[in-house]
């Protein structure tokens, strides 16, 4: 899907478009301390249930600094995106939604679910997380991203939920892991 990477390098960063770096200095208890941070845009994140597959609609993509880590940089997450318009954070919901995953979803039909702080050590930015379930009448495209994003849209049957949270070889983020217990808890009777 991402293709070969090589030459993988981190440079210094200058005129970052989404993050800006600092150094947050103040007093804890009459002790003086610094930390160093990252300013970090906002989020929304959507978990996608498909109804006529039994399955969600998730995306895979390449994160460098996940290469970083684990040198391969593949990740599993929920359809998601950053707060950079003036816009309701369920209207950025709905147009990640088509642009990742290729579903055209109304407003009314997408549930707020939650909101927590993310990368809480250095960045705290909100994500807030919605629910919406889709079924082919609604998928209007391939979905893949936008500007060269690259993203694959996989589907994960509900009866691979448990196995793949605890699958530690599949890089993946807590919020997509907290969505699959939140929508375990909330279905339990269904399944």
């Amino acid at each position: 899907m991402t293709g070969k990477i090589e030459a993988f390098r981190t440079e210094p960063l200058e005129d970052a478009r989404f993050i800006k770096t600092e150094r947050a200095c103040y007093r804890q208890d009459g002790v003086e301390k610094s930390w160093e941070i990252v300013e970090a845009h906002d989020s929304v994140a959507i978990l996608i249930y498909h109804t006529q597959k039994k399955a969600f609609i998730l995306v895979k993509q390449f994160r460098p600094a996940v290469y970083l880590n684990d040198g391969k940089g593949m990740t599993v997450e929920l359809c998601a995106g950053i707060v950079d318009k003036d816009l309701p954070l369920v209207q950025i919901a709905v147009e990640e939604i088509e642009e990742e995953c290729g579903y055209q979803v109304p407003l009314e039909m997408i549930t707020r679910v939650t909101s927590f702080h993310t990368s809480v050590g250095f960045a705290g930015s909100r994500q807030t997380l919605y629910y919406a379930e889709v079924d082919e009448k609604m998928h209007v495209g391939e979905g893949g991203g936008i500007e060269g994003e690259q993203i694959e849209v996989i589907e994960l049957p509900v009866c691979e939920i448990d196995h793949f949270i605890f699958d530690e070889s599949i890089a993946k983020t807590p919020g997509l892991m907290f969505a699959f217990l939140w929508w375990r808890e909330k279905n339990a009777s269904r399944f």
